[in-house]
């Protein structure tokens, strides 16, 4: 059976996007090395923004990688990538095998426990390729991913398991918010990655 057909994958967006879960396309020892490479050897940074002049500073880390210097600017904060590690390299082949698109930047997200998430918003950076591919892996504690519809408030929400992959492309961005919900029972850390194209 071939896991990646076009019959096995289910869009999760009932109108006006395309999310597919590829569910765990990585084995579970092989998630949980993937895991303590990520967590020991990528330059990890608490988060920043700035809002209505404030700034602010996250729990959460992040990272941004690509394969040149972007500036990655969201929250009036740019960033600049840095070099691809192996790792990265490996997974970044992994998704663009199973998604058939391509990437050449990755920003990456530690959230150390359940308390830790994301608020509601849209990945719509003018840098990101419009309508473009996002591949998503998850690795560490399983987490609640939602979407809501911006014009509708139609929601939908899945569990990101250990080793998955998840895409968002075509008007996803355009149509849809998403966001990581708290959940305080969560003790484990996860880490994010999102394989991303920046345009020039």
């Amino acid at each position: 059976m071939d896991l990646f057909s076009d019959n096995q994958i289910i869009n999760l967006l009932p109108y006006d996007g395309t999310v597919f879960y590829y569910g765990t396309v990585i084995p579970q020892a092989e998630a949980n090395h993937y895991f303590n490479q990520l967590y020991n050897t990528i330059e990890w940074r608490n988060d920043e923004s700035i809002i209505f002049g404030k700034h602010f500073i996250t729990s959460r880390k992040v990272a941004w990688y690509g394969t040149e210097e972007y500036s990655y600017s969201y929250s009036n904060t740019t960033k600049k990538a840095l070099p691809w590690t192996k790792e990265l390299i490996t997974l970044k082949a992994l998704a663009e095998q199973t998604t058939k698109a391509s990437y050449n930047s990755c920003l990456l997200n530690l959230y150390h426990n359940g308390s830790e998430g994301m608020s509601w918003h849209s990945d719509g950076e003018k840098m990101l390729q419009k309508d473009g591919s996002i591949a998503s892996f998850t690795f560490g504690a399983e987490r609640k991913f939602a979407f809501k519809h911006k014009q509708t408030k139609d929601t939908t929400s899945i569990v990101l398991q250990n080793g998955s992959l998840l895409e968002m492309k075509n008007n996803t961005q355009t149509n849809w918010l998403h966001r990581l919900p708290p959940a305080r029972l969560i003790k484990r850390p996860r880490i994010n990655l999102t394989f991303r194209t920046i345009v020039a």
